[in-house]
């Protein structure tokens, strides 16, 4: 049975449909990045401003936790070991990196082209924040670790939420539906678990944790809304439900685009 040919009024609609779904993607992005964004900007203006409030809760979290860690020895070397060896940012950036490569290996060249950029991208953008800010790190009688460099924002913070993010939204088309959720909530345990340790560990300040997360965060929303567009312009699915690309599981995790004509 012949088709009936597009008429340009047809097409008009369809392309004004297009336009307003592009809206609406761009607008959500928007919104998504700002509210990464904005806090940690508002952050940052009462760390460099020296806000009698946030200084007040950072310093009464960092005594209170490094009374605890002087009090009890082996739980602080439990968390020496968590936060020096298994969620150390040199780990998680093996983990990110071997991810990298087994995608390649893979030929998902788009997906490890924004594993590497996240990652890369998030280390950079920190080091460039704690050199801007200098902001000095807990100065303890009886300290319990040291750490070097400056303090704002937490490396190992920003590093675990990139990190995991990473690992979460590549990985996650490779899991069951039925385990997905519990590995939402190991991902978001051990960001959380991170930004704790190295506050009881007297190394950052509790706005240094949350400068971290919220940077961290927004790298994440940054560069995963520019893979989403990429998506979308191809002609594939969109949404984080089930990983940056379900197609993962596909002998070949990047099909061709069909034609828009045919």
């Amino acid at each position: 049975m012949p088709t009936r040919a597009t008429t340009p009024h047809t097409q008009e609609q369809r392309t004004r449909r297009a336009d307003r779904r592009f809206g609406i993607r761009l607008l959500g992005a928007a919104a998504a990045t700002a509210a990464a964004a904005v806090p940690f900007a508002l952050l940052l203006v009462l760390v460099e401003a020296s806000w009698p409030p946030l200084r007040r809760v950072d310093a009464g979290a960092a005594r209170r936790l490094h009374e605890v860690a002087l009090e009890h020895p082996a739980w602080t070397g439990t968390l020496r070991i968590l936060s020096d060896w298994v969620w150390d940012p040199a780990t998680l950036r093996i983990a990110v990196a071997l991810l990298t490569l087994w995608l390649l290996h893979r030929r998902a060249w788009r997906l490890a082209a924004w594993a590497a950029v996240t990652a890369t991208g998030g280390a950079l953008t920190g080091v460039l924040v704690k050199v801007v800010v200098e902001r000095a790190r807990p100065s303890l009688e009886d300290p319990v670790a040291r750490a070097p460099g400056y303090s704002f924002p937490s490396g190992h913070a920003m590093t675990a939420t990139t990190s995991f993010a990473v690992l979460l939204l590549v990985l996650l088309p490779m899991v069951p539906r039925a385990w997905r959720a519990l590995c939402w909530g190991v991902a978001g345990v051990s960001v959380l678990g991170v930004g704790f340790t190295r506050i009881a560990l007297g190394v950052h300040w509790f706005s240094d944790v949350i400068g971290g997360w919220l940077l961290g965060a927004a790298v994440v929303v940054l560069t995963g809304w520019a893979f989403e567009a990429w998506r979308a312009d191809s002609g594939r699915r969109t949404g984080v439900a089930e990983g940056l690309e379900p197609e993962l599981t596909d002998d070949d995790p990047e099909p061709p685009v069909p034609s828009r004509h045919g």
